[in-house]
Order: C-alpha cells, then sequence, then structure tokens
C-alpha cells in the first residue's frame, strides 16, 4: 500500500507558490518516480524545481531537460535501457572482432609491470562502459543548452553525489550534467567511482539519500513533494556481506524537515532487486498509484495549476534550441601521442571530420572493446562559434600483463586446470602476447601467439601462433581416479599459424591464413591388448591454407540461451602420411602416401527470443569434402571430422559420429527456472552421407551406401551460471555406441585450443 504523509508548516499559502520536487535514491525501485512525475503532470501540478540521489538524480535530470514522462517511461521499459543499467552494450554495438577467443578462463588478474606484487582488484560489478556514453548522449544537448548551469535548465535541478575524497556531501548545480549524473549514481561496487577534478565521487545515497534539505536550500520553495523510495539502513549482519559494506560506507545522518510544506509519497519498494530493471512498469505503474492515492491532498495544498499548452511550448522550446549532437573534433588525455593515435585512428576522427552521435557510438564501442583500453570517460561540449561537439575523451590504457585462471573439474576423469598469460604494448599500433596452458590426463596443451593490431578506417590484424595439443583417450571407469586399463588412443597436434583478419560490421570477422602441422595418432586396432603391447602409429605433416566468416552475437562462451552463430569454412589440406604397425597388427605393412583435399563446413545455431521462461533454439552442421582414406580403418576415422554437438562429446571417440560428409539438426529447448539457473534439454540427429565401414574381420575398409544409417544425441541438463561458471549435471545418450548412456556432473568449461584442421 502506498503511503503519503504531509507535514504542515503555518507558512503562508499564496497562489504564485513555487513547487518543488525531491526523488529519492533506491536502485530500480527508482523507477517509480517516472509514475509520480507522471501522476503530477496528468494532474496540471507545477513542477518548478527538481532534486535527485541517485536513481533520482538521473530521472530528475531527464526531466529537467525536457524529457516527459512519456518519453522517459518509453526509455526505461526496451531491452536497449535494461542492458545500458547492467553494463551490457546493445547487441548491434558489440564488437566480435576485438573479442577475446573462448578459453576455459573463470577469472582474471590484471598488473602493471612497475606494481607486480599488487594486483588490481576489480571495483565494479558492471562496465561503466554504455552508462557513460549514454549519459553522455542523454544529457549533452541540454548541457550545451544551458551552459553548465543548471538553474537554466527546462526546469532548475540539483544533484546529490558522495565526494569520497573529502567525505562530504556534493551538491552539484553547474557542470556537465551527464557527468554529475554518473558521479551521483556510482553505487559502490557496483559502479565504478568517478573521479571530477581530483575528488572521487560515489552514490550520492551514501550521504544524502533524500535530499530535502537540498531543495529547501537552494530553490526555497513553498511546498516539497518528495518521492521516497530509500530503505531505512538496518543494523549490519555477521551472515551479510551487503549489510556490512552498506554499514561501512552510508552515513545518511539526521534529515531536518524544513519550515515549508512537505508531502511524501512512498511507493511500495521491493517489487525488483536492487539492480534489477526487469520490472520497469510494474514499478512505474506502482508510482503512479501511489501518487494518485493522494493527489486530492495534493491538489488541495497547490492551489496553482500548470497550464499543459505552455509546458508544452516552454518543452519543445528549450528542446528545440540545443545544438543537434554532431562532432567534428576529438580531444584524448590520459594516453601518449602514439597511443592517441591509435585512440582516434580506431574511432575515424584522426581528421576532425564530422560525425553524428549515431556514427559515433559503434566507433566508441569499437574502442573500449580493444583489450589495450580500460577504461573511457566522454564529455561533448558545444563549441558556440560552429554549433558543432568537440568529444573530450579521458582514456585509461589496460594495464599491461593479465593472468587468467580456470578449467574444468567432473565426475568423469576429464579435468583439466587452465593458465594464461597475456602482455599488452600500445604505441601507434597494438601488439598482444599471449600463452595459455591445460593441465588434465585427457587433454593438456599450450600455445603462444602475438597479435598486431593496426588501427584504421578498416582495421585489421595479424596473428601468429603455435599450438601443441594432446588427447589421451583412455580407458577408465567413471570413477575419478580409478583406471582399468592403458590408453588405448592418443592423438597429438602441433600447429604453426598465421592468419589476418578483418571486421564486417560489428558482429563478424573474415579471417585468411595458413597453417604447418604435425599430428601423431598413436592407437590399438583391436579392443584385446595389454600394457606391454606396441600401437599403431600414423604421422601426418600438412600444409593447409584455409578462409572463413564468422558471426557471433551468444552471450555465454558455453550453454548460450540467446543470440546466434554462424560459421562459414573453406579449407584446403596437402600433406604426407606415414603409418608403421604395432605388434598388435597382423599383415600391414609400413605405409606412405600423399593426401590432398578440399572442405567447406556450415555451422548455424540460433536462439529464438525467450517467451516467458522458455527459449528455443536450434542448431545444424554441414560439412562437404573429397577427403581420401588413410592407411588402415583407424587411421582413417582419427582423420575424418566428429561431431561434437554437445560439450562431453568433445572428450569421447565416437566411430559412428565421424564422417567425411555429414549434415545435422538438432532443437533445443531451454526452461529458465529461476535467474541463472537453465533446465536444457537438446536432440540432435547426424547424418552421414556416407559411413567409413569395416567387415567383422577388420580387414577392408569402405564407404557404404549413401544415407547407409543416422545416429542421435540427445542431453537434458540443469545449469547454473556461477560468476565464475557454469554448474551442470547432465544426463545424455549417444546411439549406437556401447555405453550409449551417461550422467556428467561438471564445473568450469568444457573447451580446449583449436585443433590444427579445425
Amino acid at each position: 500500500m502506498a503511503v503519503c504523509f504531509v507535514v504542515v508548516q503555518t507558512v503562508p499559502v499564496a497562489s504564485a507558490q513555487k513547487v518543488g520536487v525531491v526523488l529519492s535514491g533506491g536502485g530500480a525501485d527508482g523507477l517509480t518516480h517516472i509514475g509520480v512525475l507522471k501522476a503530477l503532470e496528468e494532474n496540471n501540478i507545477p513542477i518548478d524545481y527538481i532534486a535527485g540521489t541517485s536513481i533520482g538524480s538521473l530521472i530528475g535530470a531527464l526531466y529537467a531537460s525536457g524529457y516527459s514522462p512519456a518519453q522517459m517511461e518509453k526509455m526505461v521499459t526496451q531491452e536497449s535501457f535494461k542492458k545500458w543499467a547492467v553494463g551490457e552494450i546493445e547487441d548491434k554495438y558489440v564488437y566480435y572482432f576485438k573479442k577475446r577467443e573462448s578459453d576455459a578462463s573463470w577469472i582474471n588478474f590484471k598488473f602493471s609491470l612497475d606494481t607486480l606484487i599488487q594486483t588490481s582488484l576489480p571495483t565494479n560489478f558492471i562496465s561503466p562502459v554504455p552508462v557513460d556514453f549514454g549519459l553522455m548522449e542523454y544529457f549533452a544537448q541540454a548541457t550545451a543548452t544551458c551552459n553548465e548551469n543548471f538553474d537554466s535548465l527546462f526546469v532548475p535541478f540539483r544533484c546529490v553525489a558522495a565526494n569520497i575524497t573529502d567525505k562530504r556531501e556534493a551538491v552539484f548545480s553547474t557542470g556537465d550534467l551527464g557527468q554529475r549524473v554518473r558521479a551521483s549514481m556510482s553505487y559502490p561496487f557496483y559502479l565504478k567511482a568517478l573521479n571530477i577534478d581530483n575528488k572521487l565521487y560515489f552514490d550520492g545515497g551514501l550521504y544524502n539519500n533524500f535530499p530535502i534539505d537540498v531543495m529547501y536550500n537552494d530553490f526555497k520553495p513553498d511546498v516539497i513533494i518528495g518521492s521516497n523510495v530509500s530503505e531505512s539502513l538496518k543494523a549490519p549482519d555477521e551472515d551479510d556481506l551487503i549489510s556490512q559494506i552498506k554499514s561501512i560506507f552510508i552515513n545518511r545522518g539526521n534529515s531536518t524537515i524544513p519550515p515549508v510544506k512537505l508531502i511524501v509519497i512512498e511507493p511500495k519498494t521491493g517489487l525488483s532487486g536492487l539492480f534489477n530493471f526487469n520490472n520497469a512498469q510494474l514499478l512505474i505503474s506502482e508510482g503512479y498509484e501511489s501518487c494518485m492515492s493522494s493527489i486530492e491532498e495534493i491538489t488541495a495544498s497547490i492551489p496553482r495549476k500548470m497550464n499543459k499548452d505552455e509546458l508544452n511550448k516552454k518543452r519543445k522550446y528549450f528542446i528545440e534550441s540545443a545544438p543537434i549532437l554532431v562532432f567534428n573534433q576529438t580531444e584524448v588525455s590520459g594516453l601518449n601521442k602514439k597511443q592517441t593515435f591509435y585512440a582516434k585512428k580506431l574511432l575515424g576522427l584522426e581528421k576532425n571530420n564530422i560525425i553524428s552521435v549515431s556514427d559515433l557510438k559503434s566507433k566508441y564501442f569499437r574502442l573500449a572493446a580493444d583489450q589495450k583500453i580500460k577504461q573511457i570517460y566522454p564529455i561533448a561540449k558545444v563549441d558556440e562559434r560552429t554549433g558543432y561537439y568537440k568529444l573530450n575523451l579521458k582514456i585509461k590504457k589496460e594495464k599491461d600483463i593479465l593472468l587468467s585462471f580456470g578449467g574444468n573439474f567432473s565426475s568423469r576423469p576429464i579435468n583439466a586446470a587452465y593458465i594464461a598469460g597475456q602482455y599488452n604494448y600500445l604505441s601507434n599500433i597494438g601488439i598482444s602476447i599471449f600463452g595459455n596452458s591445460y593441465f588434465g590426463r585427457f587433454y593438456g596443451s599450450y600455445m603462444l601467439k602475438t597479435r598486431f593490431d593496426f588501427p584504421s578506417k578498416f582495421p585489421y590484424y595479424l596473428e601468429l601462433s603455435f599450438t601443441r595439443n594432446r588427447w589421451d583417450y583412455f580407458r577408465s571407469s567413471t570413477a575419478f581416479f580409478e583406471e582399468s586399463k592403458p590408453s588405448y588412443l592418443v592423438q597429438n597436434d602441433n600447429s604453426l599459424d598465421l592468419s589476418g583478419g578483418v571486421p564486417v560490421k560489428n558482429k563478424s570477422k573474415l579471417i585468411a591464413g595458413a597453417n604447418t602441422a604435425n599430428l601423431y595418432d598413436r592407437y590399438y586396432q583391436t579392443k584385446v591388448f595389454s600394457q606391454k603391447d606396441t600401437t599403431d602409429r600414423t604421422d601426418f605433416y600438412i600444409i593447409s591454407p584455409y578462409i572463413f566468416y564468422e558471426r557471433n552475437t551468444l552471450n555465454r562462451k558455453q550453454f548460450a540461451n540467446s543470440g546466434t552463430y554462424l560459421l562459414l569454412k573453406f579449407r584446403y589440406v596437402a600433406g604426407n602420411e606415414i603409418t608403421a604397425p604395432g605388434n598388435t597388427t597382423s599383415g600391414q605393412l609400413f605405409e606412405t602416401a600423399f593426401h590432398e583435399w578440399y572442405q567447406v563446413r556450415l555451422f548455424y545455431e540460433n536462439y529464438f527470443k525467450r517467451k516467458g521462461r522458455v527459449r528455443l533454439g536450434f542448431a545444424t552442421e554441414t560439412l562437404i569434402s573429397n577427403q581420401t582414406f588413410f592407411a588402415n580403418y583407424t587411421a582413417s576415422i582419427l582423420a575424418a571430422p566428429q561431431y561434437n554437438p554437445i560439450p562431453e562429446a568433445q572428450t569421447f571417440f565416437q566411430e559412428n559420429f565421424r564422417a567425411h560428409n555429414y549434415t545435422s539438426f538438432g532443437l533445443r529447448h531451454i526452461l529458465n527456472i529461476f535467474n541463472n539457473l537453465d533446465w536444457r534439454t537438446e536432440a540432435y540427429i547426424f547424418q552421414p552421407y556416407q559411413s567409413i565401414k569395416r567387415d567383422a574381420n577388420q580387414k577392408p575398409y569402405y564407404f557404404s551406401t549413401v544415407f547407409h544409417k543416422r545416429d542421435f544425441i540427445a542431453s537434458t541438463a540443469l545449469v547454473y551460471e556461477t560468476p565464475l561458471g557454469p554448474l551442470s549435471l547432465s544426463f545424455n545418450y549417444y546411439s549406437a555406441t556401447e555405453k550409449p548412456y551417461s550422467l556428467l556432473f561438471s564445473f568450469g568449461y568444457i573447451m580446449f585450443n583449436k585443433r590444427a584442421l579445425d
């Protein structure tokens, strides 16, 4: 139930009453303020001044900048705002070209060369990049129109923040409006603190979450209407970390009731989480109903009425007075001359050419996606002489060294630890030196690579890498450490790769390259063997040029539930095979052969838009090649590509899911039980054009008839996305295998470095 109370002081009421509106902090609950403003306008209640803290400063600044409650309602109910509020970049602006390749990392630590002992722990949970640009976009024109004087806005405005350098409240009445609102919204550990003139600012709610005193002291209105969704500060709990943090940081003091008529509306809180902006419409409706339940009291207290026509004319005049948000200059601080050149080239603004804010937005997020850039803060200042804006960018270079740790822990003996390190160097080009290693019984690998990023209107990169992989498909039970037989199949590949790539818009990239590799397979062609037996050996030395197009908008690197992924790849393979038999193979001779083939692969997966808690998806893959047989059946099977539609499938050697030519299709049903917990059910059909066959005596091997058979894979899994990685329990089915069913508990990522012929 909405609560409204009225504090009446003995102050004479005049027809020229001035009304101030105060909007409290309160996280997502603060969206109720929009409903309150909507109800006030509908009932012709004048708003002469407005002030706010935190989310209240955002809503108040929007109103003071000429945005109507209807415009604000439309804004905050859009998907783009929901992403903006949690630090996610809109899908169309995510720059896949600069995205780091997926790996098994859980957590990252960053260092500088001069502070190797001190790690840089994260100071914020969400990225400030979309928030910072969004606030500039919302408020740059209003800042220009009022000439950085908040008394000259559409409605005079005050914004409250916490100056933690001087440990005092800060009330902003001048300056860049977007910057001041950003300071007021910087909730500790959620959104990074903001530095203004060498003072560090956090959320205004730390010292004053309901600034009615600021409203009275600055504007002296006759009536103050407050919309309050702030919670009373509870005593810290020994088992509640958030309550302890609040107790350390927050010191709101005692608010003195000003000597004017004060009407406080208290919409119902707790309808949404502190940072959950998914229920915007519900919150706005709650604010509206709360205000309407007290509108008679408010109307009776304020005889003066607002003229809607005059209000609309004033709003239109203020908005149309603003210079159009178009840029023709850029100024970068925080980088040296060569680094500044790099940043301006990526933005396409090195020649001070004219660019609209919509065109700038895409380029801005491209720069922010660069792994060598840590932080960008934008401010737009209008040049009164030209009417264009200058973009002032404060940029921080990313720390020199990045360390990553991760891996996979599971109920099958496929556990692996992961460690990686990266060194970043930024000059007029960007250079990254990267290395990683996987340690495990099933899989071991290390990779070293160097990437050179060249900024230009059409950026590109060159990359040189060396990778060594080992897969040990050992026969073992599903117990953690019990092994019953020696390895029956070990695959190794060493690959030296040179490639280059260019972006194709934001979501895609085109890569061309070539690699030379040595593939070593050690295997038994019989199931009856002992530790004294020697394996057959096939070595394959190749050169393989390739080109591929990749588009990726998936929201997760494993167990995605939204977005799409498309891969179209062409590869040519030429190389020499050397096969030598072991002591379990009779009648086979040492053989050498030259092989060459072409391969085209098309893979596509797509997740449809969510309907309630259900999301559907599908995945399809087609592989076409003229690949030839190797010296024996097992060598031919090992050289054939394998179909792996679920993570666990990558850990099995499955003959019936390998073929030179095949197509496949699968459906995915995802039920979101709550927040980050999904129940995934998946089913796939695998259709080889011709299977690789051998007779019962394991003698000749041959192609089956066309579409001779098909196989199936199915899986049902509970997947919980933790801050480190996915925690899953899955039950899986593989048709036509010795053990068709498996139960897998897994924490982390079942991911590997790329194979030489991936």
